[in-house]
């Protein structure tokens, strides 16, 4: 378990987010007289990670004015991103239901259960080696679609949630055993790995157009804002959030490269995960109604840019 947690906590500490980064980066260098006028090796991650372990509010502040630089939040949504108010999201999901979820995910954290609790280092640790197998088997066709066993995938959820360092190479699982479990690990957490803070942000993202000559706003996505935007967003998600979703991003990205032999595309693999990492929990497709098409876009924007949306 050593190893794995090891992997991981390399995975966490390689992370780097660019574009805002930069941003935040002067912001401390500016405001930290110990720094002014001294020659400093450039490393965005560093001087992030200053402000916001010793200036949360102020990082956050800077942060989200940042992103409303780029994406118009109206006051209500603005005070959702920043957590001083409760999202109001699609299907009446609100602070009851979020409530009795967090309840029942720390008696579950209480068991020592992975799946169904809150992310940590530990849990993400154990569902690396999901992704770590599911690396060396990507021409598997229909990945993430064709569910695999459930008797199989349930010996498998046990030995993950008592701790186990799995042997998925001895051809006990299949593929797609591994696969549809990394779904539901995503698809049981306590609240979406973007959270549903960001939901209505997303929304905001995807509709990033570019204008043309005259100002006016065109059918072409700005591709540049909304990656810049991403960052931004990424930079407020929780730390265990962010280095999942960087290695689940780097993973799908990775898939939808040998979409030739697995017939996966980045937009049918946004298919399979955005109602796991994205939707409000506890809403249905009529729920979203309109914005289904826009997040699953969304979903295949970042894993086609994953690549630029973190630094590999």
């Amino acid at each position: 378990m050593a190893r794995r947690r090891g992997r991981y906590e390399m995975a966490a500490g390689a992370e780097q987010r660019r574009g805002g980064s930069e941003t935040i980066c002067n912001f401390v260098i500016c405001n930290d007289p110990s720094l002014r006028g001294q020659p400093i090796i450039f490393n965005p991650d560093f001087f992030v990670e200053k402000l916001r372990h010793e200036k949360p509010e102020v990082f956050t502040e800077l942060v989200v004015s940042n992103i409303t630089r780029l994406i118009d939040l109206p006051g209500t949504e603005l005070a959702q991103l920043m957590g001083e108010e409760e999202p109001k999201l699609p299907g009446g999901t609100g602070t009851a239901s979020g409530f009795f979820r967090s309840l029942m995910s720390l008696k579950r954290k209480d068991k020592g259960v992975v799946f169904g609790s809150p992310l940590t280092e530990e849990g993400i640790a154990q569902v690396s080696q999901l992704i770590e197998y599911l690396h060396k088997n990507l021409r598997v066709e229909g990945l993430f679609r064709v569910p695999g066993n459930s008797v199989r995938q349930q010996l498998l959820k046990d030995a993950l949630n008592s701790g186990l360092d799995v042997d998925l190479d001895s051809g006990e699982f299949h593929s797609n055993d591994v696969a549809t479990l990394l779904k539901v690990f995503l698809g049981e957490l306590p609240e979406p790995l973007l959270t549903r803070k960001h939901f209505h942000a997303h929304l905001k993202i995807a509709d990033l157009m570019l204008f043309d000559e005259k100002g006016n706003k065109t059918g072409a996505p700005d591709k540049e804002r909304q990656i810049e935007a991403l960052q931004l967003l990424f930079l407020l998600l929780p730390a265990p959030n962010r280095s999942l979703l960087k290695l689940l991003l780097d993973l799908l990205y990775q898939t939808a490269k040998k979409q030739d032999k697995n017939k996966m595309s980045a937009h049918n693999l946004a298919l399979m995960f955005a109602p796991h990492i994205l939707w409000p929990r506890n809403v249905t497709a009529n729920d979203l109604q309109e914005n289904i098409t826009k997040l699953n876009n969304g979903v295949a924007f970042m894993i086609k840019h994953s690549q630029k949306l973190f630094k590999q």
